[in-house]
């Protein structure tokens, strides 16, 4: 967001994020989004609060942040070589109360590595906080083949789609 001119504070919310298997990857991102956004837009009344969600997405199995290096291993050798599809659910919540919210989708497609290879990475990369437990950042083309839609979004935040929710939520209504 520095990157694009915004100042900000990171605020973690303090909420329990949900994945049950009856909301789709989209409807999933959505809600935790919401959730991270009214719990810490309770808490700062009058002032624009972003919350985001990501996920993986793959053969319909949802892959999020993995709870070990085991786990992170597994997740990257179910993708070696194959595309998946990377959902971001983002809610904002304006200094007036207004909220809107949006889904990203991006397709990514991955190179095929050895598993040395993809071991290395995970020790390169610290997995841990990254859903798919992939780093597309700090990837440079060692992992990633191509993506086709928003890279931002596959690092983690839709800045595209974002600088336009913010711009229509700024703007004052026809109605004022």
């Amino acid at each position: 967001m520095t990157e694009h001119g915004y100042v900000f504070e990171v605020e973690p919310a303090d909420v329990i994020e949900i994945a049950p298997p009856h909301l789709t990857p989209a409807e999933t991102v959505l809600y935790n989004a919401r959730l991270k956004a009214s719990a810490v837009a309770a808490g700062r009344p009058g002032r624009w609060v972003l919350g985001v969600d990501t996920l993986v997405a793959f053969e319909g199995r949802v892959f999020g942040k993995p709870a070990d290096m085991a786990v992170a291993e597994a997740m990257l050798e179910e993708l070696n070589g194959r595309t998946h599809a990377v959902f971001s659910g983002v809610w904002l919540v304006t200094a007036a109360g207004a909220s809107h919210g949006f889904v990203e989708v991006t397709h990514v497609y991955f190179r095929t590595l050895s598993a040395e290879h993809r071991r290395a990475y995970l020790r390169r990369i610290g997995p841990l906080d990254k859903a798919g437990a992939y780093a597309a950042q700090d990837d440079g083309g060692e992992l990633i083949e191509r993506v086709e839609g928003s890279l931002s979004n596959v690092i983690g935040l839709p800045m595209e789609s974002l600088r336009k929710a913010i711009s229509r939520l700024a703007q004052p209504s026809s109605a004022d």
